[in-house]
């Protein structure tokens, strides 16, 4: 195998395996090392710094940094609560309306439309404000948030959290334009002034369930965002007894949870196949479930059942599968049917794009499922100044990747209205810095601790449905949290191996706790991770390679995979070939870029 080039950002980057899961690319272990030392402040802002509402996903986020933490594949444990310490760093921290970014007094003469108040748009608008832009946010609700406000019920996102962190942006001067829905894109292009339109207005088309007996039901059948939107807004105060909800995705969670809170007695979730396709998270699951919701799995819809004209419930199809090795359908079969009494039924079955507002003449191609071409680098439009992003550019995800589509648009926002090419882009970058402070002392905690991860303190069931409102995750306090956070393993303090100073003394791979050091003669990468220590199993982390080795050109070989970042290897290491060594990751945002002006081109 070729040296490994660590000049390469991603390198380090990949190692930090939560960070590199994470869309917006958060600092976790860094964040998570300060609430350790309680600056919980600190922590907030540099979650900010990426992700921009702290608070709001320290409670909804879908959490992709947690599956991927190493400390979910050693020792079989689970990964550490790094959406739920986002939230103590937020819960816990001091003001910081001196510590946000400003809007400069004056501008730069340019102006941006972002038509929806969700996350991508109020990200748009907090990376452009402070470069002197003046941001206009049309938003067709009385209130900003987008589904965050429409779509979370307030028992898992408080709206004093989702009001504060908003403000945050909108204080800066965004002109927000409330009760104000964009029905033509013609207008806003010719008559608005603008010198850019970033489209940020999500995926807020339910899909239907088109069934026997679905319109003469009609009355008791609620498409689920709709349904929840007009519960956030007070248009929806109750609903019947016996409640079916069709689907099984994380709306279908906010969905059935909603509706215990209304009235309901009995609430089922109905999957058309076995628990392992579930779209839902398995924290979601695992709430509903704890709130007595029945999850009845392989029941595919088959009609709406009416007496007199009114819903009695719905009939089903019992579902047989049969599934090869890796976990595929390869037969399904019809087993019979079911019926299920219900009062009133919820379509939670997934969300489209909806754009009757953009005219199909204004130079924006749709593609075959009429959702917009949008580049996946630039977030540009086939039409130059136009950008969407969130749910509206490629579909429903979730909030943190609709952040990160903002930071992105809003670099190409920034370079379009330079008259640069938007594809153009300081790359990303690392910096390492070494943590030794002695020969055996480092300025971070690198002992390993074997303790499980803890468990979030809930509202009691007696208590949490007597008000919609009343958040069941209580959070942790500050003394909950000090055993969970040093349950990270520090992976972006990186082990940093120098080949010319090393004299093969073997020392640092006998104090290896797990084994993840090997000097050996190079080879393929196959046969490389055959004859390590222990074998490199996992294929999507790669191996460190150094160059020869000056005494008898072997290799030295790390499995970034196991390490653990103890540091045992660098306090052994008689001639300090190997160091410990933060990375942090420089990912670049608007105010980063150095656009080139026109008139600044001249000048040079």
């Amino acid at each position: 195998m070729e040296p490994t080039d660590t000049s390469n950002p991603d390198y380090y980057h990949r190692v930090v395996d939560c960070q590199w899961a994470c869309p917006a690319h958060t600092d976790v272990p860094e964040y998570i090392r300060l609430i350790a030392q309680g600056r919980f402040t600190e922590a907030y802002m540099v979650n900010r710094e990426s992700n921009v509402f702290p608070g709001i996903l320290g409670r909804v986020c879908d959490r992709p940094c947690e599956p991927a933490c190493r400390r979910g594949r050693i020792e079989d444990q689970k990964p550490v609560a790094i959406c739920r310490l986002k939230r103590v760093a937020a819960d816990h921290r001091d003001e910081v309306a001196d510590l946000l970014p400003k809007a400069p007094h004056v501008k730069n003469g340019r102006r941006i439309a972002c038509v929806g108040a969700g996350c991508a748009s109020l990200t748009v608008a907090n990376d452009l404000m402070p470069l002197g832009y003046e941001v206009t946010i049309f938003e067709q609700f009385g209130e900003p948030g987008g589904l965050m406000r429409t779509n979370i019920p307030s028992f898992r996102l408080p709206h004093s959290v989702l009001n504060e962190e908003i403000a945050m942006i909108t204080g800066m001067g965004v002109d927000l334009k409330l009760n104000t829905p964009v029905k033509s894109m013609r207008g806003l292009l010719t008559t608005g002034g603008f010198d850019a339109v970033f489209v940020g207005s999500g995926a807020p088309k339910g899909k239907e369930l088109s069934l026997p007996g679905r319109a003469e039901a009609g009355a008791n059948i609620h498409i689920g965002i709709s349904w929840l939107e007009s519960v956030a807004f007070g248009h929806i105060e109750k609903i019947g007894k016996r409640v079916l909800i069709i689907g099984v995705g994380n709306t279908a969670m906010d969905c059935c949870r909603t509706s215990l809170r209304l009235g309901a007695d009995s609430v089922k979730v109905m999957a058309r196949k076995p628990r392992e396709f579930f779209k839902a998270s398995a924290w979601e699951l695992e709430d509903a479930e704890e709130e007595s919701v029945a999850i009845i799995i392989n029941r595919s819809p088959k009609s709406f059942v009416l007496e007199n004209g009114r819903l009695t419930g719905m009939l089903f199809d019992k579902m047989e599968y049969q599934m090869d090795a890796t976990g595929r359908i390869t037969v399904e079969r019809v087993a019979g049917e079911e019926f299920l009494p219900a009062d009133d039924v919820i379509l939670a079955i997934g969300q489209e794009n909806a754009f009757p507002w953009v005219e199909r003449d204004m130079g924006i191609e749709f593609d075959k499922w009429d959702v917009p071409v949008v580049d996946k680098a630039t977030f540009e439009s086939t039409r130059p100044g136009v950008f969407f992003g969130g749910d509206a550019a490629f579909g429903p995800k979730n909030i943190i990747w609709a952040v990160e589509h903002g930071h992105q648009a809003a670099i190409s926002i920034h370079r379009h209205c330079h008259g640069e090419s938007a594809s153009e882009r300081m790359p990303p970058g690392v910096n390492l810095q070494s943590r030794k402070m002695g020969m055996h002392e480092w300025s971070y905690s690198n002992d390993y601790t074997p303790v499980e991860r803890r468990l979030m303190p809930h509202v009691s069931l007696k208590e949490r449905f007597k008000n919609l409102n009343i958040e069941v995750e209580l959070g942790f306090t500050a003394e909950q949290v000090e055993q969970e956070v040093q349950r990270c393993l520090n992976c972006d303090v990186q082990t940093v191996f120098s080949a010319k100073l090393c004299i093969e003394c073997d020392a640092c791979i006998d104090i290896c706790p797990v084994d993840c050091l090997t000097i050996t003669h190079n080879g393929e990468e196959s046969d490389l991770r055959q004859r390590l220590t222990a074998p490199a199993k996992n294929l999507t982390q790669a191996l460190y390679v150094s160059a020869g080795l000056p005494q008898t050109g072997r290799v030295m070989v790390k499995d970034e995979d196991l390490c653990v970042h103890c540091g045992l290897c660098a306090e052994r290491c008689p001639t300090a070939a190997w160091d410990m060594q933060k990375s942090q990751l420089r990912w670049p945002h608007a105010g980063d870029q150095q656009p080139v002006t026109t008139q600044q081109a001249k000048i040079a």
